[in-house]
């Protein structure tokens, strides 16, 4: 297992002040967004220890994020029992080491990888959730589809059986401008609407939103923020 020491300082308390800090955010940026719903509070666990996730969970965090699938097969026998997404970059012959064991991939950002999960949920006589990962920011350093190519990506997406694309995950730039979350939300929603016909989708995730950006993220419509280090506190 990977060394998890980095998390040494936080305690069990702060892990709890944290938590209940994120919650009054999470509601107070739902109150001025004018929204009934709340978002799902994702804990992103990379590098966390099993305690201090199985007391988040205890804290009343329902779902998991995951970024590397080595830590995640190390970790996984040690959780209590909570939903588990896949969240990070994944490549396509790690696919049949979780593909029974996460419940959503949030990371899809080629048509090989979405081959690869259909080949391996067929396998197992299921189909897998997905996201489509958007390059929102049309970053160099950053994996995931343009935001104009989305379109095209997702159509091709629907002609594989075995799984099921239930919406759009991006990291927005650090510091950019409200209108990149608004760009993200008018395309989640405009793919809403010409693709909400088309079989094995259900288009009512927008993962999107981590510590930095959550409260503006929920203001454009999220309905998963992925909260690492306001959570667990700040690893290396």
């Amino acid at each position: 297992m990977e060394n998890l020491s980095d998390n040494s300082q936080t305690s069990f308390e702060d892990i709890r002040e944290n938590y209940l800090r994120i919650c009054d955010n999470v509601s107070n940026a739902c109150v001025k967004a004018g929204r009934t719903d709340k978002p799902q509070i994702m804990a992103v666990t990379k590098t966390v220890s099993p305690e201090r996730v199985n007391y988040a969970i205890e804290l009343g965090v329902g779902l998991l994020g995951e970024n590397r699938v080595q830590e995640f097969m190390d970790k996984r026998e040690s959780y209590s029992p909570a939903e588990v997404h896949f969240i990070g970059s994944l490549q396509s012959n790690k696919v049949k080491y979780i593909i029974d064991k996460v419940s959503m991939i949030h990371s899809v950002d080629s048509l090989h990888l979405a081959e690869e999960i259909d080949r391996r949920a067929e396998r197992h006589g299921s189909v897998m959730d997905i996201l489509t990962e958007i390059n929102i920011g049309e970053e160099k350093t950053k994996s995931g589809i343009s935001a104009r190519n989305a379109e095209a990506f997702c159509n091709e997406i629907t002609r594989f059986k075995n799984i099921r694309l239930r919406g759009l995950m991006c990291i927005p730039p650090p510091g950019c401008s409200e209108s990149v979350f608004a760009s993200m939300r008018e395309l989640f929603e405009n793919l809403k609407s010409k693709l909400e016909n088309k079989e094995n989708v259900g288009l009512d995730t927008l993962s999107m939103g981590m510590s930095g950006d959550y409260e503006t993220a929920i203001k454009y419509g999220a309905t998963i923020i992925r909260i690492g280090s306001s959570l667990f506190g700040y690893r290396k």
